[in-house]
């Protein structure tokens, strides 16, 4: 059994998308993230950062593992799926997932920061952000104008580009004029792990500017 320790996030469904594309048996832990759950003392025991996800697998002696790319690592390997184990399969995988970690997740996150969340905006900083994630949609446009996924077969690369890329109305940016992308967010939305997965935790029901005002909290 493993522990998911978790949120409504783009780097939480990383999580609960690939546990439900694997199968797994899992229990969810929903943390108030407005409330600071996060930084509690328990969870920092488990995620020394005081963020989640987190992971605790019972059946590896209650071993923890935190920050989602290396959570989906690590699951991914425990099951020999969604991550290929030859050299060159593995470091395309770790490409694209690098990728969603070091450019598409960063930069939507400050694009949300600028557009959704601070109350004074900044239009420079909301172009800036907003430019540079569209430039990195175009990235993966041009990768998937001729591969159906980003790194041969279905992985733990597209979940974790997909769990972000989704949310583009969010951040503002829109995905006109990138027929490929588009398909690839349709066809990944269609499967019933990711269908299953973006419902973890069970969602509440916010009005926007309420969950703009927790956002903000957590900004502080």
């Amino acid at each position: 059994m493993i522990d998911l320790y978790t949120a409504a996030t783009p780097n939480g469904y990383k999580v609960s998308v690939t546990l439900e594309e694997l199968r797994l048996d899992y229990r969810v832990h929903a943390l108030d993230l407005a409330a600071g759950e996060q930084k509690q003392p328990d969870f920092i025991k488990i995620c020394p950062n005081g963020r989640i996800p987190a992971i605790v697998d019972a059946d590896e002696g209650n071993f923890a593992v935190f920050e989602s790319g290396a959570i989906l690592v690590y699951l991914a390997e425990k099951c020999g799926r969604l991550l290929p184990a030859d050299v060159r399969g593995r470091s395309l995988v770790l490409q694209w997932l690098m990728f969603q970690m070091g450019g598409i997740g960063p930069m939507m996150g400050q694009a949300n920061v600028f557009y959704r969340y601070l109350p004074e905006k900044i239009p420079l900083a909301i172009e800036r952000y907003q430019k540079e994630v569209r430039r990195l949609f175009g990235v993966l446009e041009s990768r998937l104008q001729n591969h159906e996924y980003l790194a041969g077969d279905y992985s733990i690369a597209d979940i974790a580009n997909w769990c972000w890329v989704r949310r583009h109305a969010w951040s503002g940016v829109a995905v006109d004029g990138l027929p490929a992308l588009q398909r690839w967010l349709e066809n990944i939305a269609a499967r019933p792990a990711a269908q299953r997965g973006v419902c973890v935790p069970e969602p509440v029901r916010k009005d926007p500017d309420t969950s703009i005002e927790d956002a903000r909290k957590m900004l502080v």
